[in-house]
């Protein structure tokens, strides 16, 4: 078990995710991942999933899939991602090698009410990613074991995930547009399609 006062802050852990996304497209999480990585700096390359609670993990799979030179990173957290277990075996049949999930992981459903998670309570993501088959698991604790995960972005040989142990204490909320319709055209139009 991780002390609370050397767990990673979580702004600062995204904003170097981030800063070493390269040309990834990210899709974040509804809730606080959203607006973590809304505070680190918006970007068309960002499709924030508003309303679609459990759905971060398949939409990532799914862009993997379909632009497979395209680096993908999903951010999520341990409430969203546990909503959407079965994501993490079928990211693990399918093998995309450019794809990372990455869990910011407080233990609490930081959306409803800061109950605790399962994560809290026993249940372990990251080895559920190596039982998965992903090709890279990390538990990450501290700094050193997040500076070691760095070096694998952006995701080129995966899939990989990342189970990022971060203080339950939450930031003030930067929101980015709430239109899902915009959202979605100004994602596509970065992907190279016209907007539906």
């Amino acid at each position: 078990m991780v002390k609370a006062n050397n767990l990673l802050k979580r702004r600062e852990v995204v904003k170097k995710i981030i800063d070493n996304r390269g040309e990834s497209k990210v899709i974040t999480g509804l809730g606080s991942a959203t607006y973590d990585v809304f505070d680190a700096g918006d970007s068309d390359s960002n499709f924030y999933l508003w309303g679609a609670m459990g759905g971060a993990a398949m939409t990532g799979l799914g862009l993997a899939l379909a632009k497979p030179d395209t680096p993908t990173i999903v951010i999520t957290g341990d409430g969203e991602q546990l909503m959407g277990m079965g994501s993490i075996a079928s990211i693990g049949v399918q093998k995309p090698k450019n794809l990372a999930i990455i869990i910011l992981d407080n233990g609490y459903f930081g959306e409803t009410g800061m109950q605790k998670s399962h994560t809290s309570q026993g249940v372990d993501l990251h080895s559920i990613a190596k039982a998965s088959n992903f090709k890279h698991s990390f538990l990450i604790n501290c700094q050193d074991d997040f500076d070691n995960f760095i070096s694998f972005l952006p995701p080129s040989d995966g899939p990989i995930f990342a189970n990022i142990k971060i203080e339950s204490k939450n930031p003030p909320r930067r929101l980015p547009i709430l239109d899902g319709v915009e959202l979605k055209n100004r994602f596509r139009r970065n992907l190279g399609f016209d907007p539906l």
